[in-house]
């Protein structure tokens, strides 16, 4: 991708970011951050929305750490990339991730982990690793997730005997189980290995994910393997694994694996430049393809709301949880009720910053 083209598509981006945020309601996972969590985004969605008005008050803090993974992730594909316009292309992908964009735009805990992530890579790969406690001790705090990180970096330091790697990760895993903390494990064999997949297929889109897949299993035969592999690949193993036994929260994984893009584009770039012009077609074919329907479902995700008014079966929709609490506050209002009950917990939170509060006492 040229850089003009970039330059092009860049503030465009910005717009609908800033578009969707403006304009779509509080989702059910907001409202329960906002009234009833005590995370690290919680606490941010409450403080931004107490000093700034409108649903955007609600995502100032992630709109800009979305903003901030961007150019992380630009100044990694710089790094890893020979040609500035490969760089150019993985960051565009990058950005058109619906993970990316809606990540952006609805507060969620993954969009808060993703920049530190990036960053950790980033300067370890530049050899500035006087930093990397720090970001270690954040991602510790921030996201009980992160178990999975260090377990990662674990492994990486133990194989590439980097043993002060090794050995700070590994006391970090101690303080997790000292604490207890880490994702919970429980719960019976059940049918949510095969909805992982269609959660991923919604991360990446579909056909990215097949690609994201294929790369993984790839490099894990015969690739090289570098620090991004090792926390992506990790990421990816546990969440199958997990996924046999309980149900898993997207969030928790996205962090780790959606950096795995500069690799996604490494390995096409390789299977496409060792091969002669003649027989590149079916490979530029493919690419085309799979961006199309990338495109596809990032104005699926734009335009969201225009397709939900005109849908056949709106209540099949994924908007429906944003857009039916939202329609059902402002009939209330217009008739001057200012009291609903629902047996629905979180519509009772989002119904709550309407103004409309549960009629019993």
């Amino acid at each position: 991708m040229k850089k003009q083209t970039f330059l092009i598509a860049l503030p465009l981006y910005v717009f609908a970011v800033l578009y969707l945020s403006v304009t779509t309601p509080i989702n059910p996972h907001e409202a329960k951050m906002l009234y009833v969590s005590h995370t690290a985004a919680a606490y941010l969605i409450q403080w931004s929305s107490a000093h700034v008005p409108g649903f955007i008050g609600l995502r100032v803090f992630f709109i800009f750490f979305g903003f901030l993974s961007i150019w992380f992730f630009y100044e990694l594909s710089r790094r890893h990339f020979e040609k500035r316009e490969d760089a150019y292309l993985a960051t565009f992908i990058f950005m058109l991730l619906p993970g990316i964009i809606t990540g952006s735009t609805i507060a969620n805990i993954g969009i808060l982990v993703l920049p530190w992530v990036l960053l950790f890579v980033l300067l370890y790969e530049n050899g500035r690793k006087i930093w990397l406690p720090f970001i270690m001790l954040a991602l510790f705090f921030i996201h009980e997730a992160s178990i999975i990180f260090f377990i990662a970096l674990f492994f990486y330091g133990l194989i590439h005997k980097d043993k002060k790697l090794a050995i700070a990760a590994f006391a970090f895993l101690l303080a997790f189980i000292y604490l207890a903390k880490g994702i919970a494990i429980g719960g019976r064999p059940s049918g949510h290995f095969v909805e992982i997949f269609g959660l991923y297929a919604t991360l990446f889109s579909p056909l990215v994910f097949l690609y994201f897949f294929y790369t993984m299993y790839r490099i894990l035969l015969r690739g090289k393997k570098n620090l991004t592999w090792y926390i992506s690949f990790t990421a990816f193993a546990f969440s199958l694994l997990l996924s046999i036994r309980q149900r898993i929260y997207l969030t928790d994984f996205a962090p780790y694996v959606l950096p795995a893009v500069i690799l996604m584009l490494d390995q096409y770039n390789h299977s496409l430049r060792v091969r002669l012009p003649e027989f590149r077609i079916w490979y530029r074919r493919g690419f085309y393809i799979v961006m199309l329907f990338l495109f596809v479902s990032a104005l699926i995700i734009v335009f969201h709301k225009t397709l939900y008014a005109f849908s056949v079966h709106p209540e099949k929709h994924f908007a429906r949880r944003i857009y039916v609490p939202y329609t059902l506050a402002k009939k209330l209002k217009a008739q001057g009720v200012n009291c609903f009950d629902t047996k629905n917990e979180r519509e009772k939170y989002q119904l709550r910053y309407y103004g409309i509060r549960s009629c019993k006492k």
